[in-house]
């Protein structure tokens, strides 16, 4: 079983970076800078931020479904980034982290879920995605619960 996972589109969050502080508490986002060289993950590039680093926390619909498990949290992005694409592999973000992989059907419905422990992650995805009912998966930081990247079958 292939997989992939891509940071998210970058374009969505560009026009924030010209916004004053007032402007962005109206777009639910605001500046932050990294104190640390982890803790800070960027969901474009899929890596942690250096300390001093400059990003954007913003809120984001990472499961924009109809239903009970549309789901939406605050997230990290850099002004400038790459966005990332891992083909069977894990970005650096996973590294260290325990996660929380959700895996939905085809309708947006979760199937299945579990944790991944720092290093099983991709054991993890690939034993989800050996099931056919499960179209893609969503993983989140289990800690702060926060949505980490989108994990889809290679090709699709």
């Amino acid at each position: 079983m292939t997989y992939r996972i891509a940071g998210i589109d970058p374009t969505a969050f560009a026009a924030l970076w010209a916004m004053g502080a007032v402007e962005l508490a109206a777009a639910g986002a605001r500046r932050v800078s990294a104190d640390a060289d982890r803790g800070f993950p960027c969901r474009i590039s899929l890596e942690d931020a250096r300390a001093g680093e400059e990003l954007m926390l913003v809120h984001h619909v990472h499961h924009d479904v109809a239903g009970p498990y549309r789901s939406a949290f605050a997230i990290f992005v850099r002004e400038d980034p790459v966005q990332a694409i891992y083909e069977d592999c894990c970005p650096p973000c996973f590294a260290g982290r325990t996660l929380s992989l959700r895996g939905f059907d085809g309708g947006g419905a979760l199937a299945e879920a579990r944790l991944a422990a720092p290093g099983d992650a991709d054991a993890a995805i690939r034993a989800l995605l050996s099931d056919p009912a499960i179209a893609y998966i969503n993983a989140h930081n289990a800690a702060a619960g926060c949505f980490a990247a989108r994990i889809e079958r290679d090709g699709q």
